[in-house]
């Protein structure tokens, strides 16, 4: 937490062993990783009734996804399906064969692709 500036950083990143202790080892190790996703959430929307989100894949267009690869595509699809999250495009629809599309709770798009694909 930055309590002086009011957000806190969240990152997701797979980690192959345990985190350290301290805030600078912590940092050291995060900034060090092959692939880390920083979210940051600025305090008080939570308390703001008019506030809403704009996942930005709708007018007026802005923000539109994340991507995250994944070793077999085809069995991270059906984990997906099997799970019920919500596909926005599946691997056999359109041309595109090699990616997919889902959604997260709150609309984002999260593209799916096989490591090593264009």
């Amino acid at each position: 937490d930055f309590a002086e500036s009011k957000f806190t950083l969240y990152f997701l990143a797979y980690c192959h062993e345990q985190l350290p202790e301290t805030r600078e080892e912590k940092n050291k190790y995060i900034f060090s990783r092959e692939a880390v996703l920083e979210l940051t959430h600025n305090w008080g929307t939570q308390d703001d009734p008019n506030f809403q989100y704009h996942n930005g894949n709708k007018d007026p267009r802005g923000f539109g996804h994340i991507a995250i690869s994944v070793d077999n595509i085809e069995a991270a699809c059906a984990r997906f399906e099997k799970c019920g999250v919500n596909f926005i495009k599946k691997l056999q629809d359109g041309k595109m064969n090699n990616i997919a599309f889902i959604s997260d709770p709150d609309g984002y798009w999260v593209e799916i692709v096989a490591c090593g694909v264009d």
